[in-house]
């Protein structure tokens, strides 16, 4: 069920699900307060990322992040502001880190992290075109290396 989803040593963080499930049904918001439905992604790869502005690893990775989503089109990065109320501050604040071409979607209510089952951040869910989650990394990784970027172009087929 793994075959060829196998990250490199530079993602050892990023461990895969032995049996992947479906990820759940939840809603969050984007910077203007309109609601989405994560299954609403389904058909391409997501790498969802939930951080905090409280959190020194979660704001360390941040660039890394942003650089992969401009290196590796084919995989939808999304970063999940889990610890804040105010989206116009996440925004202003993923610019401040080298991150503001990334959207500040919300998680308010903490749905995302109960969903998943995050118990520290940052924490990080690829997902595949079907909605399955396949791997997890529990902390920061190092998303930007060339051997991360290669894998998420071969796995996405871009």
């Amino acid at each position: 069920v793994h075959q060829g989803l196998e990250p490199p040593a530079s993602l050892s963080a990023l461990g895969l699900e032995k049996t992947p499930k479906s990820a759940p049904d939840v809603h969050f918001a984007d910077p203007k307060g309109t609601r989405h439905a994560l299954q609403a992604f389904r058909g391409r790869y997501v790498l969802l990322n939930l951080w905090a502005t409280w959190c020194g690893p979660c704001v360390n990775e941040l660039p890394a992040l942003a650089r992969l989503a401009s290196f590796a089109p084919g995989i939808r990065v999304m970063v999940m502001n889990t610890g804040d109320k105010d989206t116009v501050d996440a925004a202003a604040f993923l610019k401040e880190h080298q991150a503001g071409n990334l959207v500040a979607y919300r998680d308010n209510e903490k749905v995302m992290m109960r969903s998943f089952g995050a118990y520290a951040l940052p924490m990080t869910v690829l997902i595949d075109p079907e909605g399955k989650i396949v791997a997890k990394a529990a902390g920061p990784a190092e998303w930007d290396t060339p051997e991360a970027v290669k894998y998420f172009k071969r796995i996405t087929g871009t």
